[in-house]
Order: C-alpha cells, then structure tokens, then sequence
C-alpha cells in the first residue's frame, strides 16, 4: 500500500498548449488513473501530456508517433537549461515567427526551443501540420510569447517530473501490447466531436480513423485481458458505445471556448471509458 501512495509526489504544469489536451480534466482522469496504479504509467498518444503531469507516477512509459514532439519531451527531461538558453534568444515578432517557422534546425535542442516557440507564439497555441507536414499556425501576436516558460521554472518542473519516464516515438499499439498486470494506460486519441450526430465516422477520418478507432478497441481489449486497466478519453457518441461494449463509460463535461463566436460556444461531451 505504501508503494502505491508514494506514486504521486508533486505536481507539475504541462508546458505546451495542445489542441484537445485534457488540462480541463487532468485532475479527475489521474485520480482515476491512481486508485488503480500499481506498477506502470502508460500515455501512448502523449499530445501535452497533463494527466501524465498531473500524476507525476515513479514509473511511466509515454509515446507518441510525433517525433518533433518525442524530441522536445527528451531535451526537456535530459537538457532543460540547453532548451532555454537557445529560446531565450529567439526574438517574438511578425517577423521573426515566420522566419523560424520557415526554419529547419536538425540539432535537437533547437528543434525543441523551435516547437516551444511557436507553441508559444502562434495564434491560438494551435498545432497544426499541413499536408506537406509542415507546420502552418499564423502567427499569435498580443501577449503570446515563451518567457512564463523559465520565469515560473515550468521546463525545469517538467524535467523533473519526467526524470524516470521513459519515452518513444511509436504508434500506440506498439505501447499497448506491452502493458499488463497492475499497469494503466490512459490513451486520449484525436477525435473531432461534440455531440451524437450520424456524421461521426466521415468526420473524423480527417485525424483519427474509425479503422484507428476499431484497432485501438481491440488493443485495448487485449490489453485488458492481461489484467491491465485501460482508460480512454474518445468521443461522446453512440458508435464508440458500441465499439467498447463491456467497458464502464462516465461522461465528462466541458464549455468550450475554441469557437471565436461566443454564441455558438457550448457544453462538450466526452467519454472516459475504462476496461
């Protein structure tokens, strides 16, 4: 008993902005995540990794198949301080966002002081790729710039918290496949819906496929019968019901304040389902 309540020994904030990151239910999903926990952490689809920073487990294996973003969570557990110099001396302006947005730095510290400003500069803290893979976020302006990141020490918590994390870039089934006995997998996958409408399955083949969608159930299912526990953020419709139908489904809430108009802002549903 003693172990498992020594899983959780600070928190620590997330240090990128993600788009449908779960900041807004961290705090729930990784209570759900401890009363569970006995050995491993797992976070396959780690996108800004705030139910991981939240739970701050002893151990934890996150992944993701974005290898720009693998690459920023190692320089930040293995080289916090390399990280920040090379920001700091990133000027923010028009200008100078579409100068280093154009850039392509193969060093890795500067790949990552790279991502983290325009992570922290772009409009809306989007991340978005486009077909060529390159990324394509206008430029943020206002208030939006990199320094809260050392001012309030965020990178080096964030190191800290990730010291025993193991990380890789890999598709989730790779991590999947390896979770059993008294480990938890939280996956949050992308998915684009708010509410049960018959265009669900058309709509978000554009992020995540409903074939990644049945070949996450089945990983999932597999995994469980290793007697791992398997949590799932996905969408709040009736097709996912149907893919997971011997799990425990909670609806989760949120206002989303995404939409520029605020009169077609509105309550979102989502699903925490768990195996």
């Amino acid at each position: 008993m003693d172990d498992i309540a020594l899983q959780t020994r600070w928190k620590a904030d997330p240090f990128l902005k993600w788009p449908g990151g779960k900041r807004w239910a961290a705090s729930h999903i990784a209570g759900a995540v401890r009363r569970r926990l006995e050995n491993k952490y797992f976070e396959p689809f780690l996108g800004g990794g705030a139910v991981f920073f939240c739970l701050c487990p002893r151990r934890a294996l996150l992944s993701d198949i974005n290898g720009d973003l693998i690459n920023i969570y190692r320089m930040i557990r293995d080289h916090p301080n390399e990280v920040i110099e090379k920001l700091r001396v990133l000027p923010v302006s028009r200008a100078e966002y579409y100068r280093i947005r154009a850039s392509e730095p193969s060093e890795p510290a500067l790949r990552a002081a790279r991502f983290l400003y325009l992570n922290r500069t772009a409009f809306g803290g989007m991340y978005r790729l486009n077909r060529a893979g390159k990324f394509n976020v206008p430029y943020g302006g206002g208030e939006r710039e990199p320094s809260v990141l050392w001012q309030r020490d965020i990178l080096k918590e964030a190191s800290a918290a990730l010291k025993n994390a193991e990380l890789r870039e890999a598709d989730f089934e790779t991590a999947l496949e390896q979770a059993g006995p008294g480990d938890v997998v939280y996956c949050d996958p992308t998915y684009t819906v708010t509410h049960d409408q018959d265009g669900f399955v058309r709509y978000n083949n554009r992020n995540f496929s409903w074939a990644d969608q049945e070949r996450l159930a089945k990983a999932a299912s597999r995994a469980s019968r290793r007697n791992a526990t398997i949590m799932i953020s996905n969408a709040h419709h009736r097709e996912i019901r149907r893919l997971y139908r011997t799990a425990t489904f909670e609806t989760l809430a949120r206002f989303s304040t995404l939409c520029p108009d605020p009169s077609r802002r509105r309550t979102v549903l989502e699903y925490l389902i768990t195996l």
